[in-house]
């Protein structure tokens, strides 16, 4: 690091405050003296996203850990509200220096003072104390669903463990485990409606507080997306309903056909349909790491050079465990500029390709390392999960790593096409589910309960036989941590999702071209608009009905 920030405590509120004074009270009389200051402030703002940052990796790791959980709530509940407050000082500051538009106009600061003005237009101080309280509830979610486990043959399962039984070919034991998990989290269904009702009515009190009329037209402002409107996302639900649920369809007939069953269940989905073992790609931690160390090292050298830097700084955490938040993640952190990868691996073939995902986002964080601001460094999620999404694709023909054996990859790549098939529709139905949410404030657990059961009966197939598990299908939603920890991130899984399918494609046509213009995508950060990105990696941002129809025929040529 520069200077300007020396031996901090990012503990203390009184430690902290003596560095935005500085820049608060500094003059700025020159166009480089505005760039200095803009780094300065960038040193200061790492060293509390990196501090944050191990907080919560490290409660997510254990939320037992109750050490953990206080540091973390300390963090959240007395500097972030200091931060918060300066945070807008200097915001006004910036804009109230003489040589603000001059900088505008190098392309790469933008972006970035758009994203100030934006936060400048938002900001209320009474919302500080309510977004405070509602980034400590959302902690709770992780508490709740990581304590959860079920006894199966006389062992204690996380979930995560227990949902690799639905991989099982005997259909009874693929019940029993599917049974004992719905019924597990049903037990805590009632504490979590009430989590959600306390985290609905603080949203919408910020939102309402910062003259908005609802939290979705809020938060679509907080998250800066400038490329593209909710109508954008109403749209994309019908054509994803009119396009993908088909396909998904077409897959539970052929599964039922397959399967030889007269109906087909919740729990018939994972396993495989002629009856045959699960796959087992990988033995343990260790394992999985070194496999996926060569899959990536056959796809691009740079990648697996990534891999083993992270094993190297211990930024992986990757098994499953009791009382391990549930999910997947890439933390990245700003100051040692080396991501963590936080997941849940059990052992099946999801945790490959959930590793592969979150090396992608490795491989974006490690690709902009030397961008001079982190805030550079913080791309929309359109992008982030393109670069994650794409990991997985283009990773595809090393998977032999793996699954030496040509029938066991063969399987591994129809599971992969079934997963993509998946995803659209599951992206639009947790998305349609947090629109309905948050412009319907006033709601109680029934209405909820009903607009969830309309929605997922849009986006799921319309074969699965539900008899008598409808208490599991309507309340399928709180296995969703999105919903609860990072309201309305879950559309740009599907957007990425087209753009990764575009990607494959031209990876296909020519391998190294592709992989030069992901890199390239890459390496630029936030520095350039979405649409930018995405035309640098060779493909288009678009999710019309027209392009979504078109690259959801690359699928089925999978």
């Amino acid at each position: 690091m520069a200077q300007f920030v020396d031996n901090i405590d990012t503990r203390s509120a009184e430690s902290i405050i003596p560095y935005y004074e500085d820049l608060l009270r500094r003059p700025i009389d020159s166009l480089e003296a505005l760039k200095r200051w803009f780094s300065d402030r960038n040193e200061l703002e790492t060293q509390l996203a990196e501090a944050m940052g191990w907080l919560y990796i490290r409660y997510t790791c254990n939320t037992a850990d109750q050490e953990a959980k206080q540091a973390f709530e300390q963090f959240v509940e007395e500097i972030q509200p200091v931060s918060l407050q300066y945070t807008q000082k200097l915001n006004r500051k910036a804009f109230e220096s003489p040589f603000i538009n001059r900088l505008k106009q190098e392309p790469a600061y933008d972006i970035y003072i758009r994203r100030l003005r934006k936060q400048i237009d938002l900001f209320q101080e009474k919302n500080i104390p309510l977004i405070t309280r509602v980034q400590v509830l959302q902690q709770e979610y992780g508490k709740i669903a990581g304590s959860m486990t079920v006894h199966i043959d006389g062992k204690e399962l996380t979930l995560q463990q227990a949902q690799d039984l639905l991989f099982d070919p005997n259909r009874n034991k693929r019940e029993e485990a599917y049974v004992k998990i719905a019924e597990r989290r049903l037990k805590d269904r009632k504490e979590l409606d009430e989590l959600l009702d306390e985290l609905l009515a603080l949203r919408h009190q910020i939102a309402t507080q910062a003259g908005y009329a609802n939290y979705r037209d809020y938060i679509w402002d907080e998250l800066c997306r400038f490329d593209y409107t909710p109508g954008d996302c109403l749209q994309f639900h019908e054509a994803v309903a009119r396009h993908a649920v088909p396909l998904l369809d077409a897959l539970a007939a052929e599964r039922q056909q397959q399967m030889g069953v007269s109906k087909l269940k919740p729990w018939d989905w994972k396993a495989d349909p002629l009856g045959r073992p699960p796959l087992h790609p990988f033995s343990d931690e260790k394992d999985l790491i070194e496999r996926t160390k060569a899959c990536l090292e056959q796809t691009h050298p740079f990648f697996a050079e990534c891999l083993e830097r992270l094993r190297e700084a211990g930024h992986l955490d990757l098994s499953s465990r009791k009382n391990k938040a549930p999910g997947g993640y890439n933390y990245p952190l700003p100051v040692s500029n080396l991501p963590f990868i936080f997941m849940n691996a059990s052992g099946n073939l999801r945790d490959v390709t959930t590793l592969l995902h979150e090396m992608g986002h490795a491989v974006h964080s490690i690709l902009m390392a030397d961008l001079p601001l982190a805030v550079f460094k913080e791309v929309p999620s359109e992008v982030a999960e393109l670069a994650s999404m794409s990991m997985e694709l283009i990773t595809m023909p090393a998977w032999d790593v793996y699954l030496p054996q040509k029938e066991d990859l063969q399987r591994a790549y129809a599971f992969q096409k079934q997963e993509i098939i998946e995803t659209l529709p599951w992206v639009a139905c947790i998305d349609a589910f947090q629109h309905w949410l948050y412009t319907h404030p006033k709601h109680n657990h029934e209405q909820r309960r009903k607009a969830w059961h309309d929605i997922y009966t849009r986006f799921h197939d319309h074969l699965t036989d539900w008899h008598d598990l409808e208490e599991y299908h309507d309340y399928f939603w709180q296995k969703q941590l999105h919903i609860y920890e990072v309201p309305f991130y879950y559309i740009e899984y599907g957007i990425a999702q087209l753009g990764a399918l575009a990607l494959w494609k031209n990876y296909q046509a020519d391998r190294k071209r592709a992989l030069q213009d992901y890199m390239s995508a890459l390496k630029p950060g936030y520095t350039r608009s979405i649409a930018d990105i995405y035309a640098t990696a060779g493909i288009r941002f678009d999710f019309s009905e027209a392009y979504i129809r078109q690259v959801l025929e690359v699928v089925q040529d999978m």
